[in-house]
């Protein structure tokens, strides 16, 4: 324990008796009013700062600072089930990013990344995960500030070929980080899932047949098909069974002379249109 020692008056040199003691310090401040004061000096002397150094400090979610719709990735596919195709990311409007930055997207459920096209282009790398999973592209360019911000970078997906057309899968996610691995972008993807195109096999192309028989072919099961003539009126249509398998009647008979019909497929707010099939309608022909 540390001993105390008061201050005192040394002995008169004259009589030997103590003079009459100075006053203590004063008592110190309550703590709670010295943390009050403490807190408005600092409030103070931030508002003092000028306005590039008040601005330095670091933003506290770690990503790019600016406006947030600057930093909203975005993008969009329809793809048909069992097929691939492309969604291209963009959005990006913030600083830009040097060699190291990188942009991943993760596959939805029900589809998986395939390629990277712009890979080994414009100074960009690409990688796709084994099983498919998600699929980057990795800016490598020496020198220059990096791009993200001009055009769309696309992914290549491919979607079960079990998925329901008119569906989206759930799921999509995308992030631009710098080369530190800092977040600066991120968002997600739309991929909606496509219909077939459907098939029109009887009557088959180049054939002559009576206007009035039957008009058959294939699409995705349940599907409502519409055959169509060249000026786009309907000539009948029909709904695909369990099997796909399709057929109608023309409500009118066809005219004689050259045909062009096609066949449109749609269900669950997609649609797809096949291809045109020409024939010939004689007179008599069973």
């Amino acid at each position: 324990m540390t001993d105390r020692t008061f201050p005192h008056e040394p002995s008169s040199p004259t009589t030997g008796t103590l003079s009459s003691p100075r006053p203590g310090p004063p008592s110190p401040r309550p703590l709670r009013q010295r943390l009050g004061l403490l807190t408005a000096a600092l409030v103070a002397g931030t508002a003092l700062l000028p306005p590039a150094v008040a601005s330095a400090a670091p933003h506290p979610s770690g990503s790019d600072a600016g406006d947030a719709s600057a930093r909203v990735l975005r993008g969009a596919a329809t793809i048909v089930p069992g097929r691939s195709g492309l969604v291209e990311i963009s959005g990006y409007k913030g600083a830009a990013l040097p060699a190291g930055s990188s942009l991943r997207l993760t596959a939805p459920a029900g589809a998986r990344v395939t390629g990277t096209p712009l890979a080994d282009a414009a100074g960009f790398q690409g990688s796709v995960a084994t099983d498919g999973a998600s699929g980057t592209y990795t800016y490598v360019r020496d020198s220059g500030a990096g791009s993200w911000r001009d055009s769309g970078y696309p992914f290549a997906l491919a979607v079960d070929a079990r998925a329901v057309p008119g569906t989206r899968l759930p799921g999509c996610a995308v992030l631009l980080t710098d080369a530190g691995g800092r977040r600066r972008a991120s968002g997600g993807c739309t991929v909606t899932v496509g219909m077939p195109g459907p098939t029109l096999t009887e009557p088959a192309g180049g054939t002559f047949v009576s206007g009035a028989g039957r008009l058959a072919g294939t699409s995705y099961p349940r599907a409502r098909v519409t055959v169509l003539d060249a000026t786009e009126h309907t000539v009948c249509a029909g709904v695909a069974d369990v099997r796909g398998a399709w057929s109608c009647r023309p409500d009118t008979p066809l005219p004689r002379g050259a045909n062009r019909l096609h066949a449109s497929a749609a269900l669950n707010g997609v649609s797809a249109v096949g291809e045109d099939v020409d024939f010939t309608v004689t007179a008599g022909t069973a």
